[in-house]
């Protein structure tokens, strides 16, 4: 299994000689292993690796694996472990959007905009019943959007760059420009 840790750069078009292709562009630094989890000692078999400090910190992942005598301390996974037209998928936290109503959040319809209905165009309408007197739980309703970890699978590798670390990914990466992303490979 093949991995490593990115970071977002932003999306892009390329144009080559099967047309226009839409990507996203990754720039893989030279990640370090730093902890190799064993299934004897820890329960589980894991590599754990550290990319480039940011200002504030070191960023660290775990990736399960199912044997860890290929790792040793201190190997560097670089881009080059990837190869265009190898599928891959990609874990990121989504951006965050704050407090959004349901139609934003829910993609609700609205209300209709005439006869009556002057103030209730983006309402979500009504949210209970007689019986149990309450909102149950899981009920659609405003509140805080985005901000939680999501994976797109099946992306295609495209082209690897190894002189500038960059990787581009077909499709959408989830995730703003600047964060940190997790690429996997499927096989």
């Amino acid at each position: 299994m093949k991995f490593a840790l990115g970071k977002k750069l932003g999306m892009t078009t390329i144009y080559d000689e099967s047309g226009a292709q839409n990507v996203t562009l990754v720039e893989v630094a030279p990640n370090t292993v730093s902890k190799i989890c064993t299934l004897e000692r820890d329960g589980y078999n894991a590599i754990c690796v550290d990319t480039a400090k940011t200002a504030k910190k070191k960023i660290s992942r775990e990736f399960r694996v199912d044997d860890t005598a290929d790792y040793t301390l201190g190997d560097e996974i670089t881009v080059e472990v990837f190869s265009p037209g190898e599928r891959v998928s990609v874990s990121a936290k989504t951006k965050a959007k704050g407090f959004q109503g349901v139609v934003k959040r829910h993609h609700f319809k609205g209300g209709p905009a005439s006869h009556g209905h002057r103030h209730e165009l983006r309402r979500g309408g009504s949210i209970g019943s007689a019986y149990p007197q309450h909102v149950i739980k899981g009920k659609r309703m405003a509140g805080r959007d985005g901000g939680q970890r999501a994976t797109n699978q099946s992306l295609t590798i495209v082209s690897v760059d190894p002189e500038t670390n960059i990787i581009a990914v077909k499709g959408s990466v989830p995730g703003v420009a600047g964060r940190i992303v997790e690429l996997v490979s499927i096989s």
